[in-house]
């Protein structure tokens, strides 16, 4: 329940309804004081038009009392410019506190009031007003604080007991809105969700919109369109694993095949009829070809693949490794210290680097330069050529398969590959430029086992 939220909700929002009346009850309970004040001050001045009204503006002590008793107060007295003119009990007690309601302003009040509150009534004070009934007069009142208190400490019982059912009920009403109108909505839309995630191939799962014209009525399209979009990826996947599953099997049976193929063909070499022996090596050729297609698609879709073992390798002697036997008589120039070393399958990251030098090989470049830094945890590895650089078609989709071979008659599997294998390894294959001049990749791989 506590997790829930709906109980969120509700806790929240008692709490800000609490705040804000914890805001509305300081200016009130500052107010109250002042309405307080004032009713004093009031019947004050009556009690002095009466004191006026007597002969000679003298009462008996009887009746100075009765008048002192109606007010609430000790002694009262009237000024007029800062004259006293008129006064009952001219020997009033000794005053604690002394409060000039003509000079307070707000935060004043309010701190007086706050102070009354949690004083405990035993001083007496002197308070200074202007009469309601008449502006121009000034009054002085003395009086003991308890009265004050206590209807102070009175009306806050009150506005704290009216601010908890105010609270209680605005909490229960906005609780029960929010319940019907966000909650229960939200719950049943991660129901859906949950449902959908369970079993994502089932079509009658995905969510149902609803015809809301608010932000979860967007939520729920939103998920709808996403869901269908997942469902209908799952089944293209499916779809094409399968396919791969069944390709894979027809290039496996196929390579073997094209093995026999090329045994028989070589055979053809030796014919004796001078036609057969002319049209021998492009049938050789076009074998081979077909045979490394198979080989290069079984790998892409992870047929005969060996397990990966890495292992501390020295560069610059796999790099000579590789460098051997490249067509077109391309020499690669290493410039890798004896120290350099990677941790990598030797074979995948030797089929990077031959893949890399034959296609440079291949695009016609007469030098490959291979060289080797650190950067931080990694070694990278640029190789370089001179070669006419890659065409804009094979720069947009190069590391795609089937689509980014840079010449006619590729697959477009030797980069993708190449890629996969480096990142299989912890690192990663990527084009740094590719011009007139000739073509850059980065070959990024870890220096220690814990980086790999």
């Amino acid at each position: 329940m506590r997790r829930s939220l709906s109980a969120r909700l509700l806790v929240l929002t008692i709490v800000f309804v609490l705040v804000a009346e914890v805001l509305i009850f300081l200016p009130s309970v500052a107010r109250f004081r002042e309405t307080w004040f004032a009713e004093k001050l009031g019947a004050a001045h009556v009690a002095i038009l009466a004191l006026e009204a007597a002969p000679e503006a003298m009462v008996s002590e009887t009746l100075q009392d009765q008048l002192l008793d109606f007010v609430g107060v000790r002694a009262i007295a009237l000024k007029r410019d800062r004259v006293r003119i008129a006064f009952l009990n001219d020997m009033p007690p000794a005053v604690d506190v002394s409060y000039d309601l003509t000079r307070e302003g707000p935060l004043d009040m309010i701190g007086h009031a706050l102070a009354a509150l949690w004083s405990d009534g035993e001083g007496v004070m002197r308070v200074t007003g202007r009469s309601p009934k008449d502006p121009s007069v000034e009054l002085e009142l003395v009086m003991d604080e308890q009265p004050l208190c206590a209807a102070i400490i009175a009306f806050a019982g009150r506005i704290a007991l009216l601010s908890l059912v105010i609270s209680v009920v605005t909490a229960g009403l906005v609780f029960l809105v929010l319940r019907w109108q966000f909650v229960r909505p939200m719950r049943r839309l991660t129901g859906r969700m949950i449902r959908f995630r369970e079993a994502p191939d089932d079509a009658s799962r995905i969510v149902t919109p609803s015809a809301r014209a608010d932000e979860l009525g967007v939520a729920e399209r939103e998920l709808a369109v996403m869901q269908q979009a997942v469902h209908d990826a799952l089944t293209q996947r499916r779809h094409l694993a399968a396919l791969g599953a069944a390709v894979a099997k027809i290039q496996h049976d196929l390579r073997g095949v094209l093995s026999s193929a090329l045994v028989v063909s070589d055979r053809l070499e030796s014919s004796a009829d001078p036609e057969v022996r002319r049209v021998t090596p492009t049938l050789v050729s076009s074998i081979e070809r077909a045979a490394k297609l198979c080989g290069e698609t079984l790998h892409y879709v992870g047929r005969d693949q060996p397990p990966r073992a890495p292992e501390r390798i020295a560069l610059a002697e796999l790099i000579a490794e590789a460098a051997q036997g490249l067509p077109n008589g391309t020499a690669v120039a290493a410039e890798v210290g004896p120290d350099v070393a990677v941790f990598a399958d030797r074979d995948q990251l030797y089929r990077i680097l031959t893949n890399l030098f034959r296609n440079a090989a291949q695009a016609g470049a007469e030098t490959v330069t291979a060289a080797a830094g650190a950067e931080g945890d990694a070694t990278i590895l640029e190789v370089r050529d001179d070669g006419p650089g890659l065409p804009p078609r094979a720069q947009e989709k190069l590391f795609q398969p089937f689509e980014g071979s840079a010449r006619a008659g590729g697959t477009g599997l030797g980069l993708a590959i190449a890629r996969e294998l480096a990142r299989s390894n912890g690192g990663d294959l990527t084009l740094v430029s590719t011009g007139a001049e000739g073509t850059a990749f980065r070959l990024a791989l870890p220096r220690r086992p814990e980086t790999a």
